[in-house]
């Protein structure tokens, strides 16, 4: 499945009867199962809905960060992003992708 901004924001965890989502380099994964870490009040719930690319690289959650661009970032910073990856891959379902 395909989901432009505007659909994955619709999967920000404030609808109970829907799932959370959080996408990834471009992937979307499902992470109802992290409720309480993406879930509304989460630590990390600034990210559901939303393409978290360049926050989880950078290892901020600063609004402006919260974009699918990795534009200008560093070695390091790919690496941390790859990293963040496998995690989600081994925790959560991939449900589709970001529409480019």
């Amino acid at each position: 499945m395909e989901f432009t901004a505007q659909h994955l924001i619709q999967y920000n965890g404030t609808d109970p009867s829907k799932p959370i989502y959080v996408a990834l380099n471009g992937r979307v994964f499902d992470v109802t199962d992290g409720k309480s870490f993406y879930g509304p009040g989460g630590p990390y719930a600034m990210f559901a809905g939303k393409d978290a690319s360049r926050a989880l690289a950078k290892m901020t959650k600063n609004d402006e960060d919260i974009t699918a661009s990795l534009e200008g970032l560093t070695e390091k910073e790919i690496g941390v992003l790859a990293d963040w990856e496998k995690k989600f891959e081994a925790k959560y379902p991939v449900v589709g992708r970001v529409a480019s």
